[in-house]
Order: C-alpha cells, then structure tokens, then sequence
C-alpha cells in the first residue's frame, strides 16, 4: 500500500513525498480513504503514529482559500496546538491556507488580529472559549471539527468546554476524533454528536520483544540518588523522565543540572515561549533528557527516545502505557526505567493489576553515593510530603455555564 491509492490529489502526494514519508501507517491507511469520502471517524492510534497527516490530509483537500475558518482541530495542550499547526502547515505548502494557533500563555491580541484570517484553526478549548465569548471568532462555516487526543481532553476535564464548542459548530459537519485510547467518555460523546461514525484501530507501536521494563526499590531519600547514578551509567540515546507534578519536575531538572547532567523541563507551569523552546532544545538533541509532566507531554512526537524514566508512578495506569510508548519504536530497542519509593507501590499495584501481560522485572539496586539534593525555591515537591496536582489543567476546573450563549461575529 502506498499514499497513491488513498485518493489524495497529486498536489498532495507531492508535498507528502518531499515530507520524506513513502509508506503510509496502518492508521493512515484505515482511516484516510473514509475521511476524503466525508465519514466521521473515530481513531485510535498511539502518540507518533500518523494521526497528525491523516485528518491534516482531509483538512488539506476540502478546505478553500479565502473562505473563512472551515476547519477546526482541538488539542489538549499549547505544545499539540502547535506541533499540529506546523505539520499542517508543512503539508498545505502548495494550497496557500492560513493557519492559525489559537492557546493560552501569549497574548490574545494578535490572535484576534489573525483569526479573521483563518482558514484552519488550531485551538486548545480553554483560549477558543475565551475566543467564542468575546465574539472574536465565528464557527458557523466549520466544515471539519477534529478532537486531537481526545482522552487527554477529557482527563483534563475539557468535557463541559468540548461539548460548548461542538454545539457551536454546524451539525452538518464531519467530526473526527483520534486518540490514543477510547474510553467510554469518549464513546459517549461520539454517540451524541457524530453521524454513524466508522471506527478505526491501528496495533501499538511499541515492539514489546525489544522493550525492556524494569523496577528499582529504593527509599525515598536515595530515589534523586538513584536516578543520577543511572543517567550516568546507562548508555542512551534522548531520554524522559515523568514526574508526577510540576514542583518534581523543576526539582529534577535543577538537581540533574547540579550534577551535570543536561535536562530541560516542560510542564504547564512554565511560558509558552519556555515551553517551546525545550522542545526544540530536546528535539535538536542538545539537551539528552526531557523531564515532564504527564500532561504537558501528552501529544508530542519525539523521534530516538531509548530510555523512559518513571521518576513517580504514574497515578492512572493509562498515563503508564503512554509514557512508556514513546520508546520501543520502529525496530528501535526501548528501555523503561520504573524508580519505586514506599509511597507507588499503590500506583505500580494498578499497573500491574491493569496489564498483566507486562513483564516488569525487579533489579538489585546498585551501590550508591548519596547526593544531597537542591532545594527549589522552597517549594515542596512529590519527593517530601505532600501530593498536588501538576497544575497543568487548572485552567479547565473552574466550570463554565452550559446554557450561556456567545455573541456572533458576521
């Protein structure tokens, strides 16, 4: 199979091919043809696997220059919005379309200054509902509605936004959702605004005979410890670390730098313009090791990651099988490191409970050389005493009224 049978246009096909891109993926494959012909598609596929080009390909083909905004993609973080905003971007080269980023953490003012212009918005719900209240955007042309990462919009407690921004869509639109799980939430919501919707599946990535899983038992004292001692011993390509919270991430960050180790952070804590540029610092390779929060890397695509570090546990077991998901691929060898402190025994129980075809072994720990920590900034972090949520999401817990309606824009 090849993208010449998918039913793209040959201006199209160009830009995939100088993308580099020969093969389509088994999601591509499944999903494209249903998608030019008009279908609402459910998708689930992991993090990297092409979801991006495949509905970017239907966006591509059906929306018209200088029509007004026929195209909206709804992401859960500002990272997503604007990964996806430049893969489109990229494939729409010959097709002239303008391509807007609609997030929070900049400055809304050049937005409002963009949008009218748009042909393609690329939005996370809390800055599009900040949008749809002042009248300073109008989606009664939408033709294409996509929710990128639809589980994480609705962990991140995106439901009541997600569903005020549908009902501000035309119902005789094509409505695609792909992520990389369906829950029934997700279902649910497909049940309510999608017409006989086809679902597609595509098998995991990850190659489990070349990823290895592992545990470590260590106190919490010697946890930091721990993890030095390895970044310094294993042989890696990039590498991630997961934190539970943004406070741990930017604690491992700042001790990892204290002992020479070159780590960037990305959490919903930090600047738009922070954010983006460790991304970029991580994806050039001249940074070797990511620490991140569940949610603020939930969505990005990061080539070459050979090691997976759980500095906590994640709490939901789902979080688990994505974070280790991101190594493993391609043929490539993959490795995942679980650090497991008194306090995750609870957290790893689950994971266990919840996949029990994972083969997780439990490694000696090696000796080692206590390293006594940086504080930062006297904040508390997961390593102490107190559990808090990373922050990421707080945007979505103050609940918006259902029945309120938003000025119109001619």
């Amino acid at each position: 199979m090849n993208f010449e049978n998918l039913g793209l246009s040959s201006q199209l096909l160009q830009s995939i091919k100088k993308l580099g891109f020969n093969t389509p993926t088994e999601i591509q494959i499944k999903s494209i043809p249903d998608i030019m012909t008009g279908k609402d598609i459910i998708g689930e596929s992991a993090t990297g696997s092409g979801k991006t080009l495949a509905f970017g390909c239907g966006i591509i083909e059906q929306v018209k220059p200088k029509q007004g905004l026929q195209a909206l993609v709804l992401t859960p973080t500002r990272e997503l919005a604007e990964q996806v905003k430049e893969s489109i971007k990229t494939l729409s080269s010959q097709s002239n379309l303008k391509i807007v980023p609609v997030y929070g953490g900049v400055s809304i003012n050049q937005q409002i200054k963009d949008i009218p212009k748009a042909e393609v918005v690329i939005a996370t719900p809390g800055r599009l509902l900040d949008h749809l209240e002042r009248g300073t955007i109008n989606l009664s042309k939408v033709q294409i509605l996509v929710l990128d990462e639809a589980d994480r919009m609705l962990d991140m407690g995106f439901l009541d936004d997600v569903e005020q921004i549908i009902e501000e869509c035309p119902t005789d639109r094509q409505t695609l959702f792909f992520s990389a799980t369906i829950s029934k939430e997700i279902k649910k919501l497909a049940n309510k605004y999608m017409i006989k919707p086809v679902s597609v599946t595509a098998e995991k990535m990850v190659d489990p005979e070349k990823l290895k899983q592992v545990y470590y038992e260590i106190p919490k004292n010697m946890k930091l410890s721990l993890l030095i001692h390895l970044l310094k011993n294993e042989e890696s390509d990039l590498t991630m670390i997961f934190c539970n919270t943004r406070n741990t991430t930017d604690y491992v960050v700042k001790n990892l730098k204290a002992n020479n180790i070159k780590a960037i952070a990305i959490h919903g804590g930090l600047t738009q313009n922070k954010r983006a540029k460790s991304i970029k610092l991580f994806n050039d390779a001249k940074a070797g090791v990511l620490v991140c929060t569940d949610v603020a890397a939930r969505g990005l695509h990061i080539d070459n990651v050979s090691h997976i570090y759980n500095y906590d546990i994640s709490n939901d077991s789902n979080d688990y099988v994505h974070r280790i998901g991101r190594t493993a691929r391609a043929g490539e060898s993959g490795k995942v490191i679980n650090l497991l402190t008194e306090r995750d025994e609870e957290n790893f129980s689950k994971i266990l409970y919840s996949y029990p075809s994972f083969t997780i072994e439990n490694v000696e720990r090696p000796y080692l050389k206590k390293i006594m920590p940086v504080a930062v900034d006297n904040e508390r972090h997961s390593y102490g005493d107190r559990r808090h949520s990373s922050g990421d999401n707080r945007r979505h817990s103050q609940k918006r009224n259902k029945s309120r309606s938003f000025p119109k824009r001619n």
